[in-house]
């Protein structure tokens, strides 16, 4: 049952990324570069990541040395459903803001509700959250490692990319919002 869930959960993180980039695709968005080429990032090292934690499943599947304890399962499916409930409830509060690509409109004001109030990017947090607990459901340290450092890393570049963009365009609202809350770990960073 364990292992149809984790399917389960990424098959429906693959809908929802592909329901979202239709919506931008219908809407006319999706076409600007002032993502300065994190959108392609992303995905090449997020490619690497799953590539690589799969690879190493299957590479240490006989080793004791690299491989987590008999509860890494329970662990990284729940990590997993609550990495995409986070995304989820992050797209559902930006609603017709919420975009795959950096675009910010002129007239777009700042949300500071729902998990926004606590953090600045959640839906981030939610990747983190769901790469994350597959690399332990994969159930080795190397796994971990890749699926949280490679997609930490181009997140970071994106968020940087981001939220110059955002205050470049709300101004001080933004800015104010910038102080009272933290980027993807409340209270910490």
């Amino acid at each position: 049952m364990g292992g149809s869930l984790v399917v389960l959960t990424l098959w429906a993180w693959i809908a929802l990324e592909f329901g979202l980039r239709i919506r931008d695709m219908s809407r006319g968005r999706g076409g600007s570069s002032r993502d300065r080429g994190t959108r392609s990032l992303i995905g090449l090292f997020f490619a690497l990541a799953f590539g690589g934690a799969l690879g190493f499943k299957f590479l240490l599947r006989d080793s004791r040395s690299w491989t987590l304890g008999g509860w890494h399962a329970a662990v990284g499916l729940t990590l997993m459903l609550l990495g995409l409930g986070l995304r989820c409830w992050a797209v559902l509060v930006l609603g017709r803001s919420f975009r795959l690509t950096v675009e910010v409109d002129a007239d777009q004001v700042v949300v500071d509700r729902g998990p926004y109030r606590l953090i600045r990017h959640p839906s981030y947090t939610g990747l983190l959250l769901l790469t994350t607990g597959y690399g332990i459901v994969l159930g080795n340290w190397i796994s971990v490692a890749l699926l949280l450092a490679l997609p930490a890393v181009t997140l970071i570049r994106r968020i940087a990319v981001e939220e110059a963009e955002l205050s470049g365009v709300m101004g001080q609202p933004y800015l104010d919002y910038r102080t009272r809350t933290k980027r993807l770990l409340p209270g910490i960073w």
